[in-house]
């Protein structure tokens, strides 16, 4: 959810709202019943990106207010244009130093962002850090390694064509991932009551190319190897994928899409 946009068309944050943004939206509306917050309670959101998880607490939670931060200015500058609410705040800063201080915010989340973080601790750490006594830090992330279905036919068939892609597979680079290892994360933060599930939502495409189209706006690892590649390659990646999706007969896609979900309390 860290990735650049286009300041002016908003082009970068548009790729990825068509390429995962509105699967994080479904998973946010699970997740956020599940912390079972009470209403009234002041927010932070750890790699807000284009808004998924911020929007979902705002509509559902009833927010005293809720700051998002991002390190891309350029998502920031998205946000505080197509979110203006005086209860709501956008601001820059990094996962791993956030620019508050101590037990300042009653609840601290991030969604999609965990396994983007270059020295995971830090980042968890930090969120502990800025939360309030007993205030509830959570996180979801996808299940690259299991039931992340859009995500494995894409990198099945790019490996099956170019084993080097396999470097590039989220279900390689990102092994924290894992239930398991996310509850570690946060029992070594310190937190009580640990808790994970994992949170199972529909990916339905109406025809192949509403499947394939998000992979050639060239936002995050998947979409990044597709345009890399030159026309022919790319057209028997396509091809490939094409074969081994599972199509129904008026030629809609359902694939299902699993994120692993882990909270703790300060």
């Amino acid at each position: 959810m860290m990735a650049k946009m286009d300041s002016e068309t908003g082009t970068g944050a548009s790729a990825y709202e068509h390429y995962m943004g509105q699967w994080s939206r479904l998973v946010a509306r699970e997740f956020v019943p599940w912390l079972a917050v009470p209403a009234g309670k002041t927010w932070l959101d750890v790699g807000c990106g284009t808004g998924a998880l911020t929007e979902t607490i705002f509509e559902t939670a009833s927010p005293r207010y809720i700051v998002g931060v991002d390190p891309s200015a350029e998502y920031v500058d998205y946000l505080r244009v197509r979110m203006p609410d005086q209860r709501l705040c956008f601001d820059i800063s990094g996962a791993r130093d956030l620019n508050f201080n101590e037990e300042f915010y009653d609840n601290t989340v991030s969604g999609l962002v965990l396994n983007l973080v270059p020295e995971l601790q830090i980042g968890v750490a930090e969120m502990v850090r800025v939360t309030k006594r007993d205030g509830v830090v959570a996180a979801y992330v996808w299940d690259y390694a299991g039931e992340m279905q859009l995500l494995r036919y894409f990198w099945d068939a790019a490996v099956e064509l170019d084993p080097a892609a396999r470097e590039l597979d989220e279900r390689i680079r990102f092994t924290s991932c894992k239930p398991e290892t996310l509850a570690g994360l946060f029992h070594d933060a310190g937190l009580r009551n640990v808790e994970t599930r994992g949170i199972q939502v529909p990916t339905i495409f109406r025809n192949f190319d509403a499947y394939w189209s998000p992979f050639l706006g060239g936002q995050d690892p998947a979409p990044s190897y597709a345009v890399s590649l030159g026309d022919e390659r790319r057209a028997a990646l396509r091809e490939r994928i094409r074969a081994t999706l599972p199509t129904a007969v008026d030629g809609s896609i359902s694939l299902l899409a699993r994120a692993w979900a882990v909270r703790g309390r300060r």
